[in-house]
């Protein structure tokens, strides 16, 4: 299966959301170009368990459905174990878990994964290996001082072979990200810290592509993307509520009826 686009990730996210009767639609559907660009340009992924793969680090674990979206496509689920999402015994849970084929930290807790990305990237530059690591965060992780730690050590360690991506959607769970703590202008903090720092339409596919490749060999690299919560469905874009919300049936059809006519 080699279809990895934005709409068809959305479509399994609501999908699944809908039969699981879960939220977290907003930042899954938030993420989707990135993953799709991801997993479908970016990250060297021949298969989940050989050594010499890309690593990829999904800090804001609540997206999940997002990554187990690109898992299913690039077939490293079956579509019988994505329809276990969240139910009893399932592999594939609210947030990530290594255990699952395809999944290579466990997240969920806020602020951490950055940390995870940067020892993999030191471990890489260790043993000698030209493995990659990726890792996306939200931009409200960016409140966190843990997060900023492991900047801080990326830099100093200048962890080449580290790419950050940040979701920067404007929203967190309580409300909008500039009214909780502010932290712009984001992309000149990252600068300050030593990274090189990119800032796109993280809608943009061609723009993505173009920002994950660009050369960084001193120094790890943040790509700062600017993205709609909920992108995709029009009553869910900028809707704080969608961070947790389920869909009724009524809003599952219509969500499914956008993505249908969407680009």
């Amino acid at each position: 299966m080699s279809d990895l686009s934005p709409r068809q990730l959305r479509r399994i996210i609501i999908q699944q959301s809908r039969r699981a009767r879960v939220g977290h639609i907003g930042p899954a559907l938030s993420i989707a170009d990135l993953v799709a660009v991801l997993y479908g340009d970016v990250l060297r992924l021949s298969k989940p368990d050989d050594p010499e793969r890309d690593r990829f680090v999904l800090s804001k674990g609540h997206a999940a459905l997002a990554l187990y979206a690109a898992l299913r496509l690039k077939g490293f689920v079956t579509q019988e174990q994505l329809d276990t999402f969240c139910a009893d015994g399932t592999l594939l849970g609210v947030h990530p878990e290594h255990s699952l084929p395809g999944v290579d930290f466990s997240t969920g807790s806020l602020g951490q994964g950055l940390s995870f990305g940067a020892g993999a990237a030191l471990a890489a530059r260790l043993e000698g290996s030209a493995r990659r690591v990726c890792v996306l965060v939200s931009d409200a992780e960016c409140n966190e001082g843990s997060l900023w730690e492991a900047v801080m050590f990326a830099a100093h360690h200048r962890l080449s072979a580290l790419t950050a991506i940040v979701d920067a959607n404007g929203q967190q769970a309580m409300g909008k990200t500039a009214e909780v703590l502010d932290l712009e202008p984001l992309a000149e903090k990252w600068r300050a810290f030593g990274w090189r720092t990119v800032e796109v339409d993280g809608h943009d596919v061609v723009a993505l592509r173009e920002a994950f490749a660009l050369p960084h060999p001193e120094a790890p690299k943040v790509i700062i993307a600017r993205t709609v919560c909920g992108k995709g469905v029009s009553f869910m874009e900028g809707q704080v509520k969608w961070h947790y919300l389920p869909m009724s049936e009524g809003e599952y059809l219509r969500a499914c009826a956008e993505l249908e006519t969407s680009p």
